[in-house]
Order: structure tokens, then sequence, then C-alpha cells
């Protein structure tokens, strides 16, 4: 019965991970700004039809903040939100790694080393306390090596490059397959002999040599979870994503050591290892294989091949999300699984919980929004049937069929609004228009890539207070900053303000928002007067609608106050 209990707590926290990765974390994402210093510019540089109007170096907000420091504003509050979500993301990933048939089984092999190996408890919390830093330290540097190796500037632009998001894509399907038991990814057996040989030494020198022994032995159950791991903290572009995310992973996987060693007698309490350890290797791998899709959409959304779908991404979770409930259930097997006599209820229960997240996504395949999960899935306009766009009201083509708008708008064929939203692509196109209907502005700049531009879009713009304020009070601009299309080569241009040439749409929609408003996260969003003056503070991800239909209206009355 105890150990019953215990495997309930471990599959919990299974459940837990998979929340987490059908849960959008309200992390900004960014686009790599590299050789950009933000400081005010007096001009950008471009075509004529493509410069902006500045009237003023820095302009005002209504309460009197600076563009400027706007910028940095939002910008330090999305690194936070960015580092903690990176944070616990390891933190629970080294939980699960902690699982894995490659660690587990240590947990009471070392510290039973410590245990009698040391003279007095004291000295074997020591140990084991040093143990576990150590196991920190190993993780932590690792992570460091990854930013100082691709720099900054190169990890902020992997999230948008389609070249690393195939190769994402094809790593995860690689961990996966991993996870499934098609093949161990191990280290060279001598390096690890070296490094076990060290270990021998006394003293700290010889703690850190077992805890490196340790990440390296246990390398093949560990590296598909922390290649995962890492992928995602260099795409979120926060510069010390890698290193937070090893330090949430190796606090998980290092607690336990300490923890035991100060008491050894909660070592008989751990379930015995067995069959369930690799159950949950192959559960890792059918979320690592569901991830690996996520990277695929982003490259054909960013180069606009339009074959993968919505409809197409859903049908795909749905299956494998069905087969991880069927096997939880003990109806699929895998060649390292152990016969299972009958199914557990906590394996019952997980069961359940998996294959009602798949009834779930169902109702999707027909356009429904399913906003827990929007964040990961193509926009809704990629959807071919969508019953649940129309029942919004207020459809327009994207060619514009509304009031003083009978021209087709430039770049239509490439980019689609959300919800028959009346949209610009063109900043010069939009501005025009805003000034002909006398309506203020509201600029999105969003990208392809950006999960939480799309948990917008389906979670809070549909919304009943959100939806008619963007389609009938503001004019809206959607700017794309990761889109690889290039613009003709007579509106081509170095940017005075980064000094790099603008040769794409991203490119250019991106050098306008680090120029005109210093800073490079999306979702952001920007209300202008037709004259092109803030009318108050830009915003990043608002995840409640009442608060960002008071933004909106905010906007509305610092118009008419003028």
């Amino acid at each position: 019965m105890r150990n019953k209990k215990k495997k309930a707590v471990l599959l919990i926290i299974i459940t837990m991970m998979m929340q987490l990765f059908v849960q959008a974390a309200p992390v900004q994402d960014t686009v790599s700004t590299a050789g950009i210093e933000f400081t005010p510019a007096p001009t950008t540089a471009g075509t004529e039809n493509n410069k902006l109007e500045r009237t003023d170096t820095v302009r005002q907000t209504n309460n009197g903040q600076a563009v400027k420091a706007i910028g940095k504003k939002v910008g330090n509050k999305q690194e936070q939100q960015t580092l903690w979500t990176i944070f616990a993301a390891g933190f629970l990933g080294g939980l699960a790694a902690l699982l894995m048939p490659c660690i587990f089984p240590m947990l009471p092999l070392t510290v039973s080393y410590f245990t009698k190996k040391a003279h007095s408890r004291a000295k074997a919390v020591r140990a084991a306390a040093l143990y576990g830093i150590s196991i920190m330290a190993i993780y932590v540097i690792l992570g460091l090596v990854i930013t100082v190796v691709f720099g900054a500037d190169a990890l902020n632009s992997l999230a948008t490059n389609g070249a690393f998001n195939m190769f994402f894509f094809l790593l995860l399907l690689l961990f996966a397959a991993s996870f499934f038991g098609a093949f161990e990814i191990t280290l060279p057996n001598s390096w690890i002999n070296k490094i076990d040989e060290r270990s021998d030494r006394g003293g700290f020198t010889g703690i850190f040599f077992m805890a490196a022994t340790l990440s390296l032995v246990s390398f093949s159950c560990t590296g598909p979870i922390i290649g995962t791991l890492l992928v995602q903290a260099a795409v979120s572009g926060a510069l010390l994503g890698p290193a937070i995310g090893m330090l949430g992973f190796s606090l998980a996987l290092a607690i336990p050591f300490a923890l035991f060693a100060m008491f050894p007698s909660l070592l008989s309490s751990l379930p015995r290892s067995g069959g369930w350890l690799n159950s949950v290797k192959i559960v890792l791998g059918f979320l690592e294989l569901a991830l690996a899709l996520k990277f695929l959409s982003n490259v054909d959304l960013t180069y606009h091949w339009r074959w993968f779908d919505r409809e197409v991404f859903l049908a795909l979770w749905i299956v494998i999300f069905t087969l991880m409930g069927i096997y939880l259930l003990g109806k699929l097997r895998f060649s390292h699984d152990s016969e299972l006599s009958y199914v557990s209820v906590p394996r019952l229960f997980l069961a359940i919980i998996v294959l009602s997240f798949t009834v779930y996504m169902i109702p999707g395949l027909w356009g429904a929004p399913l906003k827990s999960i929007s964040a990961f899935l193509p926009p809704q306009d990629t959807q071919d049937f969508d019953l649940y766009t129309e029942t919004l009201g207020g459809k327009i083509s994207q060619a514009g069929n509304v009031e003083g708008d009978d021209v087709p708008h430039r770049y239509a064929e490439l980019f689609h609004a959300p919800l028959h939203l009346n949209a610009f692509f063109d900043y010069q196109e939009g501005l025009a228009f805003a000034r002909k209907v006398n309506k203020p502005i509201l600029i999105d700049f969003t990208g392809h890539a950006c999960v939480n531009c799309r948990k917008m879009e389906a979670s809070i713009w549909p919304d009943k207070l959100v939806l008619p304020l963007i389609r009938d009070k503001y004019v809206l601009i959607q700017l794309y900053v990761d889109d690889k299309t290039e613009i003709p080569a007579k509106e081509q241009y170095v940017s005075k303000f980064s000094g790099r040439k603008i040769t794409t749409i991203g490119a250019l929609n991106s050098d306008i928002q680090a120029s005109r408003f210093n800073s490079n996260s999306q979702p952001y969003y920007v209300l202008l007067d037709q004259s092109q003056r803030l009318l108050v503070q830009p915003q990043g991800a608002v995840y409640d609608a009442a608060d960002y239909a008071r933004y909106l209206q905010s906007g509305l009355s610092a118009v008419s106050q003028k």
C-alpha cells in the first residue's frame, strides 16, 4: 500500500509536467536585435514608402514617461517572467529525470555510500550537500557554456530561424525515439572511466567527480530532457535562459540526495525500481514527439508552406495522446516494457487525464478555439473548416470590404488576420487608412513563431469586450517580425538604428519596433493617433480580457481628451 501511494505521488509529478506542456506560460517571445542598442534615434532610414515619420527624438506618453523608459520597463518585466518560467520548467524536468531508470536506482545506493563512509551523520549530510552542489555546478556551467558559445543574439534568432527550427524538430524526434527504446544516447565510455577514476580521491574533489560520473552515466536518460530544456530556453530569447533552466533542473535533481542523507530512514519509503520506471520514459517520449511538431509548425508558418495547417497539427496530437492513453492502460507495449498484469489506480487516473485531453482536442478539428493549448497550435486562420469564427460576426474579407477601404491590402496574400478582422500588414498603408477614416491605430507586433501571440488571438481577442473595440474602433496593423519574405530591392535599406541592411518583411517590422519603441518582444501592442503619437503606454501580453479591454478603452479616452 505504501509503495502504491508513492507511485501515485510520482505519477502526479508527470501529470504536472503534462500540464506545464499544454499550458503556455505568460512569456514574451523575442526576435534577434543583434547590434542594436536601445537608444533614441533621430530617424529611421528607408524608402519613401517604408520610412517612419518622427516629430520628436523621444515621444512622450500622457503620463510623461519616455518611450525609451517604457521599452526598458516592459522588457525587464518580460525578461523576469521568462526566466521564472524557464526555472519552473527546468525544476519539473529535474523531477521527471529523478524517475528515470538511470537515476532512481542510484538514489539509495549513493546515499548509502555517504552514510556508511562517513563516521557521523553530520559528515554524511555535509558530503551529500557537497554532492548536490556539485551536480548543480556541473549543469549550470553547461547552461553558461551554451550561452557563451552561441551568444545572446544567436540564441534570440533561433526562435525564428527556419533551419534551426527544422533541426530542433528532428532532434526532438531523435529524443522521442530514444525514450521509446529504439536506441540509447550515450557518451563515450572513455569519458566515464576517466571521470570515475578521479572520484576515488578524497575530499571535495572526489565528491565533485562522483557527481560528474553520475551526470555522464545517466546521460542516456537525462540527455533528451536536458536537450529539450536547452532548446526551449534558447528560443525564449533570455540571455541567461539556458543557465537558469539548468539551475532549476539540477536543483530538483540534487535536493533528494541531501534530503535522504539527512533522513536515511526515508529511503525505506521509496518504491522499488521496476517496470514503472520505463513507463515514465515512454510517457515522456510521447510528450517529446508532440512538442517536436511545434517546431515543424514554426517552419511551415515562417516560410508560408501552408501544408501543416491547424487541423493537421491537431489530428497528429489527437493520435499521439490517444496512443499515450492506450499505453497507460497496458494495451500497447514497447521493447523494454515489463508485462503489466493489472492497471494500478494511479496509472488509471493518468490514463483518464490523457484520454480526456484527447477528447477535448477533437472539437478543434471543426474550429473550436481550444484556449488552453492555443499557444501551441497554428493560427486559427489556417483552419480549412472553421465553424467557430463565423459565429463571432463581422466577417470581413482580407481584401478589405469596409467603408472607405476598397483596395486590396498589401501582403494580403501572405498574411491572414485572425477572426476576420480588417488588418493591414504594411505600416504606411495602415497609417494612411487611419488618417482617411479618422481612427486611432492599434499596432500588433507579432510573429509566426510567437506562442503568446496565438494565445492572445485565440483567448483574448474573441472576447465580447475586446473584439468590438479592435474591429470597430481601431485600425489594426499587424506587423510580423519574423517573416522571411523579401521586400522589393528598391525598398531595401540600411537601418541607421541598427546598421543592418533591411531586406525582408520581418526585418523591416523588427526595425520599426526596435527603433520607434525600444522593444523586441512579442506580442507588443502600441496605440497611436493619426499623427503617430503614443496614446498610452505600450502593452505586452495580457491574459485577462477585461484588463485588455480597459487598455484599448484607455487609448480611445486619450483620443477624446485631445
